[in-house]
């Protein structure tokens, strides 16, 4: 009996060892908006005070353009996710992007809140603060989600919409990002916040590629610094948290704005299922399926899918 609890004993130090080699290995400190701004925040990349919180920000285009373009990125993505589309559009319309709460530059929430209703009131108060009236209102996953929830609580504001991989539905990821499943795992998401491999990350992105192989070092170091942003970490653990699990199906089914909705066939995380019931529910509503892409198909082929949207606009 005792030779038996010397051995678990042993087993458990052994384990709680490793455990702490590992923490020690992949330690990462926040980084400062300050440090990461030299590399990530060039113009025309600025700041804007929005009700107290510093919002990261790049409206480029030309300012006489009466409709413009406002892009909103995913979960731990960031405003660079649009830079394909970006360098298209601005030759002849204006274009907005900007962090989200909780990620990029922008970071952490100062109330905590991360409800869609709370990221609805952000956009509505960063257009606001720009004096944007009306506009086209797009974006990715996370974003697309705000994106159409925004046109449904202000329809006169949001003129069209561009869907990429949105959320909307309930749905089962067929795959889900390793920083995602970290973050939503009791423990791990405490320790997260301290540590983060950059393996992880490269793995995240590469889960949401169709094409793995195009996700190169410089878009890793992207997503691995950006998540550094001091308070990111705690975010998405209460980011997730929030998430809500309603089917608001008969809100979307009440849009009247005309709809693009774009969606790579390759994407595990948020199924073409879901699409498909985007294109069913909106009246006004086109899906335009991408062979081979994945879940940002714009960021991944940024060419072929900003077609679609000049073709829409």
């Amino acid at each position: 009996m005792k030779f038996l609890l010397k051995l678990i004993s042993g087993m458990i130090v052994v384990v709680l060892l490793a455990s702490a080699g590992i923490v020690a290995a992949t330690w990462e400190p926040d980084r400062s908006v300050a440090e990461l701004s030299e590399r990530w925040a060039p113009p025309p990349s600025q700041f804007i005070n929005v009700n107290g919180q510093q919002v990261h920000l790049r409206d480029e285009g030309p300012r006489q353009d009466p409709l413009p373009i406002v892009l909103l990125h995913g979960t731990s993505a960031s405003l660079h996710t649009w830079d394909g589309w970006v360098a298209e559009l601005s030759k002849t319309r204006r274009v907005i992007r900007f962090d989200l709460l909780g990620f990029g530059l922008t970071g952490p929430a100062a109330d905590g809140n991360y409800q869609i209703d709370a990221y609805v009131d952000f956009v509505i108060d960063v257009m606001d603060a720009l004096k944007v009236d009306q506009f086209v209102l797009g974006g990715n996953s996370l974003g697309g989600s705000i994106a159409w929830r925004t046109a449904s609580a202000h329809p006169r504001r949001g003129e069209k919409l561009i869907l990429v991989d949105s959320g909307g539905y309930p749905f089962q990821a067929d795959s889900m990002p390793i920083a995602f499943v970290i973050s939503q795992t009791p423990v791990l998401n405490q320790i997260m916040e301290y540590t983060l491999p950059r393996s992880a990350v490269e793995a995240s992105v590469k889960d949401v590629y169709g094409d793995p192989s195009l996700v190169t070092a410089e878009l890793v170091d992207r997503y691995f610094d950006l998540s550094l942003r001091e308070g990111n970490r705690g975010a998405l653990r209460e980011r997730f948290a929030q998430l809500e699990y309603t089917d608001h199906s008969d809100l979307v089914r009440n849009l009247q704005q005309p709809t693009l909705v774009l969606w790579g066939s390759e994407d595990h995380l948020i199924p073409t299922s879901i699409a498909k019931r985007f294109e069913e529910d909106l009246p006004n509503g086109k899906l335009v399926m991408f062979d081979g892409l994945g879940h940002v198909p714009h960021e991944e082929n940024p060419a072929s899918t900003v077609a679609e949207v000049i073709r829409f606009l």
